[in-house]
């Protein structure tokens, strides 16, 4: 082997020596510019998670220097230095579209994967309920996050409810409850979907509070209908389904909201909309939890 060694790096072996030291300084320079390149690749022996609403961001405008601050998180080309992720209670859009909204606030690209929003954990529950029926609820578009994750047989408690006539007793008097069904069915219709089972015989499997409920009295009377009968209003199937919530918050701070108009989402920040803590997630369990307990 040493033998080997010294014929291979012999240089009077080589007649034309002018290329072998052009090729010398070329090969030092690939390996200085691959080095340099690998350091910056190479992370650092931590990693930040930021908090978003209060921390990063107010509404949609960014708090002091936090773009900047950032971008110092990258090296020169634009490889990350030092890892670091976003956590946030919130939620009710997916991922994906969550790391869209901040890299274009924040002018940094931000993956996906650095994005954990409060119901980002369910995905561990794919392989039990993928193809089980499920009902998501909260503000936004729950279904279409669960949807993202993988779930393949998944309603909102909307679309849930609209299967049930006179399940929510005072749906008549919600003009923008009757208003949001209506639209639904229009999309519905004009994008030639099918149910994907059949509510009226099939159990639910499981219940998903994926963000903030809007509707509260409607939601805990549907739920409380699902959880009661075994997964099927109206009938007794056994077992209560497992109900998972995607945050215990009793309160929080209001800094944004999103509104619809049209079935187009629009996202309304403002700052101290009011100036005391606002109920959350955590409130409304236990309001369904004492209701269903009685």
């Amino acid at each position: 082997m040493r033998l080997q060694r010294q014929w291979v790096f012999r240089v009077p072996q080589i007649k034309n020596r002018k290329p072998f030291l052009f090729q010398s300084q070329a090969s030092r320079s690939f390996c200085q510019l691959q080095s340099k390149q690998q350091q910056e690749k190479r992370y650092s022996s931590f990693g930040i998670a930021f908090d978003i609403d209060g921390v990063i961001l107010r509404g949609r405008v960014p708090i002091g220097g936090s773009p900047q601050a950032l971008r110092r998180l990258y090296g020169d080309s634009g490889s990350l230095k030092v890892p670091f992720l976003f956590l946030t209670n919130g939620g009710g859009i997916p991922e994906c579209r969550r790391a869209i909204e901040l890299s274009e606030i924040l002018g940094v690209k931000i993956l996906p994967s650095q994005v954990l929003q409060g119901h980002s954990p369910f995905k561990n529950l794919l392989k039990r309920y993928e193809n089980q029926l499920i009902i998501a609820t909260g503000k936004g578009e729950p279904a279409l996050v669960m949807s993202e994750y993988g779930f393949k047989k998944v309603l909102s408690l909307e679309e849930y409810a609209s299967f049930f006539e006179n399940i929510d007793p005072v749906s008549q008097y919600k003009r923008w409850t009757t208003d949001q069904v209506s639209n639904m069915t229009r999309r519905i219709v004009s994008l030639n979907m099918t149910p994907r089972c059949n509510v009226l015989s099939e159990s639910v499997k499981a219940v998903f509070v994926v963000s903030d409920p809007v509707d509260w009295g409607r939601d805990i009377q549907v739920l409380c209908d699902v959880l009661r009968s075994g997964g099927l209003p109206g009938q007794d199937n056994g077992h209560q389904p497992p109900l998972y919530f995607a945050a215990d918050d009793l309160e929080y701070q209001v800094a944004s909201m999103f509104i619809y108009f049209n079935l187009v989402r629009l996202y309304v920040p403002f700052q101290a909309a009011f100036p005391s803590q606002r109920l959350g997630m955590g409130a409304f369990r236990i309001a369904l939890e004492s209701v269903f307990n009685r």
